[in-house]
């Protein structure tokens, strides 16, 4: 897999690292080395960053705060002097494992984990179009005019996918689960239009006819 420098929104490494959103801010504020980390209008993450998130959730029941820490700083500090800059998630691997006289640890789990829900969430991103001239920049299905969060409203309401694609001919059984994961990362802001599950009927085309205006 190609190298990513993305930084992501928490709400996409919430979907990255598979914990809840309010994991994600914690880790930020108080586990995550400050250089995978960007403040100013909004937090991000270093992609890679969803990691030491999913270690740090998840060996909750097994290792303290103070250890869970130790662990990532330990990680990091090495990836850091490493200074490999053909990949970041392969610098990890190589790193993944904690040695201390107190601490020892294989994360290697954890690192195929999250890296397999970062190469899901990378085919998301990669069937999603957002262009100002389709729909006014609504997130839709490459090559359609199909919303994705339309698409994820209808998964959310437990809508069947064969039914899906039925009324969305276009779509294939991979659209439908990458969709529901984009709009899963990428939540609509602010309040938006109400997204309506497909309810059985489709249009194929739509027109404006103007009203002819009678004579005085």
């Amino acid at each position: 897999m190609a190298e990513s420098f993305d930084f992501l929104k928490p709400t996409e490494a919430a979907v990255v690292s598979g914990v809840d959103l309010k994991i994600v801010n914690h880790a930020i504020d108080r586990a995550l080395p400050p250089r995978v980390v960007r403040r100013g209008k909004g937090k991000s993450v270093w992609a890679e960053a969803c990691f030491y998130i999913a270690f740090y959730h998840r060996s909750a029941g097994k290792l303290t705060a103070d250890e869970r820490r130790f662990a990532i700083l330990d990680i990091d500090k090495r990836v850091e002097a490493a200074g490999e800059e053909t990949s970041r998630w392969h610098s990890l691997r190589r790193h993944c494992v904690v040695q201390h006289d107190f601490l020892a640890l294989d994360l290697d789990a954890f690192w195929y984990e999250t890296h397999e829900r970062w190469g899901r969430y990378l085919a998301a991103r990669e069937i999603v179009t957002v262009d100002p001239a389709i729909l006014g920049g609504t997130p839709v299905i490459a090559g359609t005019r199909v919303p994705v969060h339309d698409v994820a409203a209808s998964v959310a309401a437990g809508i069947s996918p064969s039914r899906i694609a039925s009324a969305y001919p276009l779509l294939k059984a991979e659209h439908i689960e990458l969709a529901s994961l984009y709009a899963k990362a990428n939540p609509l802001q602010g309040r938006p239009p109400e997204r309506r599950p497909v309810e059985g009927a489709k249009i194929n085309s739509k027109r404006t006819i103007e009203r002819r205006r009678q004579s005085a």
